[in-house]
């Protein structure tokens, strides 16, 4: 259906509930590439959740976990990457996906993210970062790593949107040549 040339990677950023995840799976699906979620990924290699990787080798330790299945996860050509939220706090990971693949940034406003969240908190999959109550460290979380996704992303989508339209705004940039660098 998109024939054009793909990307070899294409690497999904964005805060926590921005819909990483999905929007993967669904873009994955139809561009008939494999698809990585790299906490997964780091869940299924470490046989540890996020949250008990957190508590064993603290944020250091799982930030360099982190960029380990970032690394592992681009090596393999026609794949979609959802990253964790935190993966661009490294400017090494920005870098890499940068240069890597495309970027596409899911950005929703931080009352979206909250709501998504206590939707569904997951918890043990999703530890706190700040301690603070989920809508409040989502607001101040997004305000510290905006800029970051933005100047990684090679283009911004409204992750606001329903999953079926964000999915297609994407699919629209890559048929299209839209993406910007």
């Amino acid at each position: 259906m998109y024939r054009r040339a793909q990307p070899e990677i294409i690497f999904l950023v964005g805060a926590r509930a921005a819909g990483k995840t999905s929007v993967g799976l669904k873009l994955a699906e139809a561009l008939a590439y494999d698809f990585v979620d790299t906490d997964a990924w780091l869940r299924e290699k470490q046989g540890l959740t996020v949250a008990e990787i957190v508590a064993s080798q603290g944020w250091d330790g799982f930030r360099e976990l982190e960029s380990e299945a970032l690394r592992e996860a681009a090596r393999v050509p026609r794949r979609v990457v959802a990253t964790g939220g935190g993966v661009v706090l490294s400017v090494a990971n920005r870098a890499f996906m940068r240069a890597g693949g495309l970027v596409f940034y899911l950005a929703a406003p931080a009352e979206v993210l909250a709501a998504r969240l206590a939707a569904a908190p997951e918890s043990d999959q999703r530890p706190s970062l700040t301690g603070r109550p989920a809508g409040e460290e989502t607001a101040l979380v997004l305000a510290e790593r905006e800029a970051l996704y933005r100047k990684t992303a090679h283009q911004v989508v409204d992750a606001e949107a329903p999953l079926e339209l964000v999915t297609a705004d994407i699919l629209r940039s890559l048929a299209y040549g839209l993406v910007s660098s």
